[in-house]
């Protein structure tokens, strides 16, 4: 009997792991910059609007009506933000999530210059800011389930985590250096801040358009009716999910302290602009930096009681500002604000768009933004009512002792999201 000669062994080389960091991927680079240049802008011209709100309210009113101005505008992006979100995830789920985005932002740069139009009226009414703001809410709907949507199809999925943090690391950046930029702009006049805001929004666009990697959701089935509810079903169907983006949800709505920002600034503790720019930028300090160590040493174990420590000393934070009349000490307390939140942002993301599969990805981002996004201009609103009635710094303490019974209520509600351990 003849014996089958012995297949000869073949070297296979190794597999190679992919430990690339997310900015050597070009398309995610170019994605990741333009996320950072429209947040710089878009983030200067807020603070434009608040410095601008404020100063012509206090021409005829009291501390406490301005502040209920300020309110008024953030009530005024909640409205059609929440009109439009859940829409603008079915059609992030229906049409190529970059050119949604490249649209929003060259319609946000339009909209900056209608607010560079209206900074040159000698008594502008309010009634033209709360509209530019309307229509500002409603291009946020459109951008952020796009957005969100975007990231995670430039990476491979075992990076997504790194990818998360990095991605936050630019939105931080932005909210950095914008509202310092944007403080400082004010201070000679607001047009000058929503001239910077309009330039960025195109270089923003132009390299969302560079990216080649497609960007089309997988096919839709059913009818929008349909693709809303199964989104909806999806949520409420993951208690960690829902309890996430729940807890975020009441913490930032009670912890509107950057709403408070101008009557701080200017009333408590009497100083200018650029004190205003550098206290607006204090919570994005903490949060870059949180957001950088997390993009090299992302949290692995113990998910659940880290998202609600971030909300407690979120709360704590609130409290200590609240009580401050050194703009050190405020600036120091926004600094720990904004690195509490990025952690708790950080994991609640991480959670979101791992477990989501790609086909429903828009409609899971804005409900969920619609529960985090919105909140902060409804927080605004909810603070700057509060402020009317309690003033600045009771509206700032009821928003931290608000954040700090949420979190323990959400513990006892959410056991599931308290033992979460994993996030790789």
């Amino acid at each position: 009997m003849t014996t089958p000669p012995e297949t000869p062994a073949i070297d296979l080389p190794p597999l190679q792991e992919d430990n690339r960091h997310p900015l050597q991927i070009p398309d995610f680079r170019s994605f990741w910059l333009s996320r950072l240049f429209g947040v710089l802008g878009t983030s200067a011209q807020s603070a434009a609007i608040a410095w601008q709100v404020y100063e012509i309210a206090r021409r005829t009113e009291g501390v406490k009506e301005s502040a209920l101005y300020v309110g008024l505008i953030g009530l005024a992006q909640f409205l059609t933000l929440f009109a439009f979100t859940l829409p603008a995830g079915i059609v992030a789920d229906r049409h190529d999530r970059k050119k949604i985005v490249s649209v929003v932002l060259l319609a946000q740069l339009l909209l900056s210059l209608g607010f560079f139009a209206y900074s040159f009226i000698p008594h502008p009414p309010f009634w033209g800011l709360f509209a530019l703001s309307a229509v500002l809410g409603a291009l946020r709907a459109f951008s952020a389930p796009a957005s969100s949507a975007i990231g995670p199809m430039l990476v491979p999925k075992h990076i997504l985590p790194k990818a998360i943090a990095v991605n936050s690391m630019a939105f931080q950046t932005g909210l950095i250096v914008g509202p310092a930029l944007g403080g400082l702009l004010v201070g000679f006049s607001p047009r000058f801040a929503y001239g910077f805001c309009a330039g960025l929004c195109l270089i923003a666009a132009v390299l969302v358009l560079t990216i080649r990697t497609p960007t089309n959701p997988d096919a839709p089935s059913g009818s929008k009716t349909a693709m809303l509810k199964e989104g909806m079903e999806y949520i409420w169907s993951n208690k960690i999910i829902l309890g996430a983006i729940s807890l975020d949800l009441f913490a930032v709505l009670l912890g509107g302290a950057t709403a408070l920002m101008p009557m701080f600034v200017k009333d408590i503790l009497h100083a200018g602009p650029a004190a205003f720019g550098l206290l607006r930028a204090s919570p994005a300090i903490g949060a870059i930096v949180t957001s950088f160590i997390l993009s090299w040493s992302p949290i692995r174990r113990h998910a659940g009681p880290w998202m609600f420590a971030g909300v407690a000393v979120f709360g704590l934070a609130t409290i200590v500002f609240g009580l401050s009349n050194m703009i050190w000490l405020s600036i120091a307390a926004m600094i720990v604000l904004g690195a509490a939140d990025m952690i708790s942002v950080y994991v609640r993301g991480t959670l979101v768009q791992i477990v989501t599969p790609n086909h429903m990805r828009g409609r899971v981002a804005s409900v969920s933004y619609l529960f985090i996004g919105a909140s902060n201009e409804l927080g605004e609103f909810e603070t700057g009512v509060v402020a009317r009635l309690m003033g600045p710094v009771n509206a700032a303490l009821f928003g931290g002792i608000g954040s700090l019974i949420v979190t323990g209520a959400w513990i006892k509600l959410f056991p599931p999201l308290w033992k979460a351990d994993r996030l790789d």
